[in-house]
């Protein structure tokens, strides 16, 4: 394979930023996740690829709902630092002092997000360093107006 070639189309792939919660006996995790798309319009249907090591998995699994929350455009910095290992960032909601609201589901979207949508866990599938979730669409809300932002947007770029 040319390796540059694979990586060159690659990074034309367009991803958006969105900002990936759950919560469960207490405890919640945030991340960036860029690897995310609608899957299905009937029943509505969210995929998301996340890390093997990212410590909002075992959260995810455990109360089996994730949240999806899209960034706005003007919020580069904020998914730059969500994207952080907890483990080199600490909890990320104390350490930026992050704005939630609660779901009716009880976990929690960030405040200053475009929206969000919450998705009850129905798959998931290894992949790689990471595994995708399939999740359905069981709540939404549009919290404000605005444009998502992009990785391109961002100048984030993906190794390819």
């Amino acid at each position: 394979m040319d390796q540059q070639a694979k990586k060159t189309v690659l990074r034309q792939f367009t991803y958006g930023l969105y900002a990936v919660t759950a919560a469960h006996e207490g405890e919640r995790g945030v991340f960036t996740a860029n690897w995310l798309s609608q899957a299905s319009f009937d029943p509505p249907l969210v995929m998301v690829s996340v890390e093997i090591e990212s410590s909002t998995l075992p959260l995810i699994r455990a109360g089996g709902r994730f949240v999806v929350c899209p960034f706005a455009a003007g919020q580069t910095e904020l998914a730059g630092s969500l994207g952080r290992p907890k483990r080199r960032a600490g909890d990320k909601f104390a350490t930026l002092d992050l704005a939630t609201i609660t779901t009716d589901t009880g976990d929690p979207a960030l405040a200053d997000a475009l929206g969000y949508v919450v998705c009850r866990v129905i798959s998931e599938t290894p992949a790689g360093d990471s595994v995708v979730l399939i999740g359905e669409v069981i709540e939404a809300r549009v919290l404000t107006d605005g444009e998502p932002l992009t990785m391109r947007a961002a100048g984030f770029r993906h190794a390819g």
